[in-house]
C-alpha cells in the first residue's frame, strides 16, 4: 500500500504544505468551475477565476511557465465569458448556446496557430526548451486557448477542445509531479464527454422548437 501512495504522491514529499493545500483548493474550485459549465450555470467563471488565480501563482513559482500562461489567460477570459453569458440579446434572453460559424472556426484556428508562436517565443526567450514536455505544453496550451475562446462565447464545440486538451494532460502533469492536478483533469475528462452531451441536447431542443 505505501508503494502506491508513493508512486501517486512521494513526489509531495518535499514541497510546501501551503502549496500543497493551495493545489488542491485550486483543483476542487476547477472541479465545480467544469461542472458549473456543464449545467450551463453562470458559476462557471467565479469559481474558475479562484482556480486560475491560485495556479498562476503556484505555476510562476514552479516555473511552468507555459500551464501558468494558460491560466493566466483563463481568467481574462472569464471575465470576457461572465459578460458575455450574462449580455442579454434581446429584452428577456442572454446569449444562447450556439454552434461555431465559418468566421469562428477561421477565428480558432487562427487562435491556436497565433498561441503557438507566442508559446514559442516565450520558451525560447526563457530558455524553457527543456524537453519533451515544453513541446506538448505548446500544443495543449494552444487548445486550451481555443476551448477557453469558445466556451467564454458559448460555442458547443468548446467541449471538444476540451477533452482533447484534458486527455493530454492527464499523464503530462502526472509526469510532472502534480498527482492532483493530474487527477483533476482525468476527472475533467469525463465532465467535459457529458458536458458536450448535456449542451448538444440543451442546443437540439432548442432548435426543434
Amino acid at each position: 500500500m505505501n508503494h502506491i501512495f508513493d508512486f501517486f504522491f512521494g513526489q509531495y514529499a518535499g514541497y510546501n504544505p501551503i502549496d500543497i493545500w493551495l493545489e488542491v483548493i485550486a483543483v476542487i474550485f476547477g472541479f465545480l468551475s467544469v461542472w458549473y459549465s456543464k449545467q450551463n450555470k453562470i458559476w462557471v467563471f467565479p469559481t474558475g477565476m479562484i482556480s486560475t488565480i491560485i495556479f498562476v501563482y503556484l505555476l510562476l513559482k514552479w516555473e511552468l511557465l507555459g500551464d501558468m500562461m494558460i491560466n493566466g489567460y483563463y481568467f481574462i477570459m472569464s471575465v470576457y465569458g461572465w459578460y458575455i453569458w450574462t449580455r442579454k440579446v434581446d429584452e428577456t434572453h442572454v446569449t444562447p448556446i450556439s454552434k461555431t460559424t465559418s468566421a469562428e472556426k477561421k477565428q480558432s484556428v487562427l487562435i491556436f496557430l497565433a498561441t503557438l508562436v507566442f508559446v514559442y517565443a516565450i520558451y525560447t526567450l526563457f530558455d524553457k526548451w527543456n524537453g519533451w514536455t515544453a513541446y506538448v505544453d505548446t500544443i495543449t496550451t494552444a487548445i486550451f486557448f481555443v476551448g477557453m475562446w469558445l466556451m467564454a462565447k458559448r460555442k458547443i464545440e468548446n467541449w471538444i477542445y476540451w477533452i482533447i486538451g484534458d486527455i493530454i494532460s492527464v499523464p503530462l502533469y502526472f509526469y510532472k509531479g502534480f498527482t492532483f492536478t493530474s487527477f483533476q483533469y482525468l476527472f475533467f475528462t469525463f465532465i467535459a464527454i457529458a458536458g458536450y452531451l448535456a449542451w448538444k441536447k440543451h442546443l437540439n431542443n432548442n432548435l426543434s422548437t
